[in-house]
This record gives C-alpha cells, sequence and structure tokens, in this order.
C-alpha cells in the first residue's frame, strides 16, 4: 500500500483528471488495503478459535485427523505443513501436512457434526475420523 501511494506521489503533480499511471497506483493501493483487512480479519478469528474449548465433535474450530488427511477447520488457508516431533533411527519425521478449511467448503459440510470413528464418504473416498481435538 505504502509503495503504491509513495509511487503515485512520486509522479508528480495531478495534471490530468483521468491520468491512468495515478489511477492505476491509487488502484493498487486500494487493492492491497483490502487484502491487508481481510487477512487482520482472518487472524482475529484464529485468535477467537484458540480461546475455544476442545471439541468432541466435529465443528468450527476443530482440528479433524482422518486416516488420509488432517483438517482445521477455520478459514479457508489452504495447505501448510506442521513439522513433525522425533526421529525414526535419527532421521527426523516429514512434516504433516494440513488443510485449513472454511465453514463453506463441501469436505467441512460433510464432516460437521461427526464424531471419532464416524465414516463420511467425498469425491468417492471413504474416510474415518480418527481423532478430533
Amino acid at each position: 500500500m505504502d509503495s503504491a501511494q509513495q509511487q503515485s506521489n512520486d509522479y508528480g503533480a495531478n495534471v490530468d483528471r483521468y491520468d491512468s499511471y495515478r489511477t492505476k497506483m491509487m488502484r493498487s493501493r486500494d487493492m492491497y488495503a483490502r487484502q491487508y483487512s481481510n487477512a487482520l480479519a482472518g487472524i482475529r478469528h484464529l485468535q477467537d478459535l484458540l480461546r475455544m474449548p476442545p471439541p468432541d465433535v466435529v465443528e468450527h474450530g476443530a482440528c479433524v485427523v482422518t486416516g488420509s488427511q488432517r483438517f482445521l477447520l477455520s478459514i479457508g488457508a489452504g495447505k501448510f505443513n506442521v513439522a513433525s516431533k522425533g526421529s525414526v533411527a535419527g532421521v527426523p519425521l516429514p512434516p504433516e501436512v494440513w488443510f485449513a478449511i472454511s465453514a463453506q467448503t463441501p469436505i467441512y459440510m460433510a464432516l460437521k457434526g461427526k464424531h471419532v470413528g464416524d465414516t463420511i464418504v467425498f469425491n468417492g473416498q471413504s474416510q474415518t475420523i480418527k481423532d478430533i481435538f
């Protein structure tokens, strides 16, 4: 945002009401401001989820481990890696792959309300819930 604003300011005085370069810089600044605002809202939402007690049923804020995938039911942040603890014969374990998904995703809808041991079928694959925390 600051860079786009600075470029617009460095460009000089506004000589034309329809100056395309200045308009482009202002649109860039506004786009970055929206992205920043959305990121802050996501962080606040994640902080609120950390204050919740651990659930025993799949609901918003839960971490869900199935036989093939791991989900954080929070915001749609996509795939991320979590470092594994421990090692085998001195070789560190590979990181665990997790998916942060929002409440609007179809997999969230399939998991919602389920308990440990329940099985869902999603995209033709059967997955059993192994852990919820």
